[in-house]
């Protein structure tokens, strides 16, 4: 395939195929413990212990993961079924050029989580030193730490995957060893971790307060639910299954089951450490509940989490969008290096106390876009997708110079809304987004632009994995003579991000 002059077809963003995708149902949920243990999600705990008791904090994080993971399945099997990244995809709804514009935010937003993250795993790593040799500068811990994520995503995602199975099971071990000492410590001060608030609510207030917990949850996994695609794609699945939920049974297993739990718990800590020590940051409160070696496992356990949830949740997504901004000037390496220094330069040690608000603002913007994503892929398209056309300049997703304008004004508006009723703001993202790129597109953008499978709606044509297509065939190459074989047969493959000389 011809790829000079033409940036969309860098072999960085190129579909995955079928034989390349060595992920299943078990490593992608060990990968999901690793992304879900992220201490940031201490500062929904704390604040929401502020104004509701611990099981009502439990049911609205529970609430709230299932939305936005119902959010992230229905928007990965863009992954599965076409073996598409996001920024590519969004190329259909966005324009070849008009991609960049979102894509772009969503990537900042993932590289500033990576800092965010980083910054808790390096107050951690200089804790451990100062205990061992007395050693205390957290920046430079900071600085080396960063380096360290970024090499490890660097050699693809099985080394992401290999990772999250040592770390999560020692994570969970002593996830458990500080929920059941924070809750001693808070009981030991005569509160009951079940019934105390700190400023009970009643009525609509209640509800209120209950809302933003289910819109923070949902907005701080509101990046990854639009992003999904870039990891599904990696996501073992049968040839020609046309059940949508058979088809899915990784993502299912992951983001309905093993996230929801994984986060509700961390939140639930979080909660439980502002009871026990009057703040939701954890190094601070495991500096007053631990000493000696005990603190010392215990800061190692935070390394651990921040190090198996940035590479997969944030430098993964965040590389590849600005591999597919950059084109084949900026293979998927640099598109780390890149993230790595946005992470840096957003001086995430300042974002922290002011969490919440800003999980409302995210997730109401980047929700919408997944409403357009939903939109444009099931209600309009029904999953059909003229996937060559998607690495052509002058081809039917060119639209005007580059530009879907019925994506980008959805956007703004679904944003705009949903942050005016900030209380709401994913759900509203959500619906807004969808409804008005739904109406704008259908009757329309598309009139103006006719897109092949709409004009043509043919499963042999425009379906991927479900009609058993691959990436050979779909760009007219020779397809591979060995048969491929079922899910329960396939062995490892090699890695194909190494394959593709550092592609994500």
């Amino acid at each position: 395939m011809e790829r000079e002059g033409n940036y969309l077809k860098s072999p960085d963003l190129l579909p995955v195929t079928h034989q390349q995708r060595n992920i299943g149902t078990f490593g992608f949920a060990v990968i999901w413990i690793g992304m879900a243990i992220v201490l940031a999600a201490f500062a929904i705990g704390g604040s929401a212990i502020m104004n509701l008791s611990l099981p009502m904090v439990i049911v609205a994080t529970l609430v709230g993961s299932c939305l936005i993971g119902v959010f992230m399945t229905l928007i990965g099997d863009i992954g599965i079924e076409h073996g598409l990244s996001f920024p590519v995809y969004m190329r259909a709804p966005f324009g070849t050029f008009g991609t960049h514009i979102p894509s772009l935010v969503r990537g900042v937003t993932a590289a500033c989580w990576f800092g965010l993250n980083t910054y808790f795993g390096a107050l951690a790593i200089n804790g451990i030193l100062n205990l061992l040799f007395g050693f205390d500068n957290w920046f430079i811990c900071f600085l080396v730490f960063a380096a360290l994520q970024l090499f490890n995503t660097s050699l693809g995602i099985k080394s992401i995957e290999r990772f999250a199975d040592l770390a999560a099971p020692v994570i969970i071990l002593i996830s458990c060893w500080m929920y059941y000492t924070l809750a001693d410590n808070a009981t030991s001060q005569g509160k009951n971790i079940w019934t105390w608030v700190e400023t009970p609510t009643t009525g609509f207030a209640a509800f209120t307060a209950f809302m933003v917990v289910v819109m923070a949850n949902m907005g701080f996994w509101a990046t990854l639910a639009a992003d999904m695609p870039s990891l599904s794609r990696f996501f073992k699945a049968p040839k020609n299954e046309r059940n949508w939920f058979k088809r899915n049974k990784t993502q299912l297993v992951g983001s309905l089951i093993v996230m929801p739990i994984t986060n509700t718990f961390i939140v639930t800590i979080g909660a439980v450490c502002y009871m026990a020590v009057a703040s939701a940051d954890p190094i601070n409160a495991l500096q007053q509940s631990a000493s000696g070696f005990i603190l010392g496992i215990l800061l190692l356990m935070i390394v651990l989490a921040q190090w198996s949830t940035n590479t997969s949740a944030n430098v993964v997504p965040a590389a590849t969008i600005f591999s597919n901004i950059g084109g084949p000037k900026v293979p998927f390496w640099v598109g780390v290096v890149i993230a790595g220094i946005i992470g840096i330069l957003a001086q995430p040690w300042s974002l922290f106390d002011v969490m919440v608000n800003v999980l409302l603002i995210i997730g109401g913007i980047l929700t919408a876009i997944v409403g357009i994503l939903f939109a444009d892929y099931y209600l309009i398209r029904k999953r059909r997708v003229h996937v060559k056309e998607l690495y052509e300049l002058d081809g039917q997703f060119k639209y005007y110079k580059g530009f879907n304008m019925a994506g980008l004004i959805a956007w703004v508006i679904g944003g705009a809304v949903a942050n005016i009723f900030s209380t709401y703001s994913s759900l509203v993202g959500f619906a807004v987004g969808a409804i008005v790129y739904y109406v704008l597109a259908k009757y329309w953008w598309f009139k103006k632009y006719p897109q092949a499978e709409l004009d043509d709606p043919s499963d042999a044509k425009y379906l991927g994995i479900t009609v058993g297509h691959n990436l050979d065939e779909i760009f007219g190459q020779p397809a591979a003579p060995a048969a491929v074989p079922d899910e329960d047969e396939l062995v490892e493959q090699p890695d194909p991000l190494l394959e593709m000389k550092g592609a994500e």
